[in-house]
């Protein structure tokens, strides 16, 4: 789309990569946070501000559908410029789903290897509905004006999302969610993940913690669940771990 984008590659020599993807109104310095697992597992890091975000050109974040182009564009970066052959998204929220519209789309390349998502909503429509209901906001018409304008100004309708491609996911996933979400909602996630083909999935479940703030919650399960995941990342059986 003629935008300048903006990230940091952190080469730690390893022959693999990681593509972290920060939520709505998170700049790439809130990716940093997430890098740890990776690294301490043998895995280069990007970081990126998304369009309309940081450093990066954009007038609009459009809930993880034109972000998903700047997903694939940035892998092709990795591996026509930094060599890596074996690469894998970390997505947050709208991260997560602008992830799985990128894994899931046609143009998605072979070294793009699998995902790890946490708080990954159904849609973001859905999402916008429980923040409303848990501001006692009136759903009708807010949620329809919404939706009106952003189709208008971006093209694309938030009432669609990543449970409407996740039926195509033949990747390896992990998915990480709270039992306490109230936005992306324990029902929803697992949802998606039985809409998931995949052989090789995860639903690793947390007790408690805030939408998108699982890390800080529970480090040490966190990171000792994606370092599980990149260890059996060739697993035949899917595996729910309450």
């Amino acid at each position: 789309d003629g935008l300048n984008l903006y990230g940091e590659y952190y080469d730690f020599g390893c022959d693999r990569a990681v593509m972290i993807l920060s939520g709505r109104t998170e700049s790439l310095r809130y990716g940093y946070y997430f890098a740890k697992p990776y690294s301490d597992n043998g895995y280069n890091v990007l970081v990126v501000d998304s369009r309309s975000h940081g450093l990066s050109d954009g007038q609009y974040n459009t809930v993880g559908f034109e972000e998903s182009k700047d997903d694939l564009a940035w892998v092709r970066f990795l591996h026509d410029s930094c060599g890596m052959n074996f690469i894998l998204f970390h997505g947050i929220c709208i991260g997560a789903a602008g992830g799985m519209l990128a894994i899931t789309s046609p143009d998605c390349p072979d070294y793009v290897r699998g995902m790890v998502t946490e708080g990954m909503f159904a849609n973001f429509g859905e999402s916008m509905k429980n923040h409303l209901i848990e501001r006692k906001r009136n759903i009708y018409p807010v949620m329809q004006c919404v939706d009106f304008w952003m189709k208008h100004y971006t093209g694309h309708s938030m009432m669609r999302g990543p449970i409407d491609v996740i039926g195509t996911m033949d990747k390896p996933l992990l998915m990480i969610q709270s039992k306490k979400d109230k936005y992306s909602t324990p029902a929803y996630a697992r949802k998606l993940y039985e809409l998931c083909p995949s052989k090789e999935k995860e639903l690793v479940y947390f007790e408690t913690g805030d939408h998108s703030m699982l890390r800080i919650t529970d480090t040490e399960k966190y990171d000792s669940s994606i370092q599980i995941f990149l260890e059996r990342i060739s697993a035949v059986q899917p595996q729910v771990i309450g």
